[in-house]
């Protein structure tokens, strides 16, 4: 499974809002919750939540990658965001972040979660990639990013 098959430029944002972890967090979950796959919000947001207090997902360079696992989605959701300044995340590296990706599938999807869980950090493990990220005005062309990358990264 691809980020590109899962994520999609209605649940992309260059314009992420909050002033902290918990508000970013708010605002991703309240972006993926339009999707039809979620069929309850506040239940995403508690896996989340109960994610997070294992350990922060800020891995670091920036970049932090909520997620969680729940019946509360029919199927696997991702959802992006940067946001518009520096956001103490609790990172592992102690910077702050500014780049999110929400992934939250259900409790019997744990193989492609994890799968896409590696292929994200692996893509952002990339500074050229992230720099790219943090540069572009639009969820269209933070989306094509993502493809353009993916592409030239992983086999098909």
């Amino acid at each position: 499974m691809k980020i590109s098959e899962v994520l999609t430029e209605e649940f992309i944002t260059p314009h992420l809002k909050g002033s902290s972890k918990a508000e970013v967090i708010d605002a991703i979950v309240e972006l993926v919750s339009a999707s039809d796959k979620v069929l309850d919000k506040e239940k995403v947001r508690d896996a989340i939540l109960q994610r997070e207090k294992i350990m922060s997902t800020g891995v670091g360079s920036g970049f932090a990658i909520p997620h969680g696992k729940t019946e509360a989605v029919s199927d696997i959701v991702a959802a992006f965001g940067v946001t518009e300044k520096p956001i103490d995340y609790q990172s592992l590296d102690e910077q702050p972040v500014r780049l999110v990706f929400l992934l939250v599938g259900k409790d019997s999807t744990v193989g492609p979660h994890i799968k896409l869980l590696s292929r994200i950090s692996r893509l952002m493990n990339k500074g050229e990639f992230r720099r790219k990220l943090l540069e572009t005005k639009t969820a269209r062309e933070i989306l094509e990013t993502f493809r353009q990358e993916e592409a030239s990264y992983f086999d098909i």
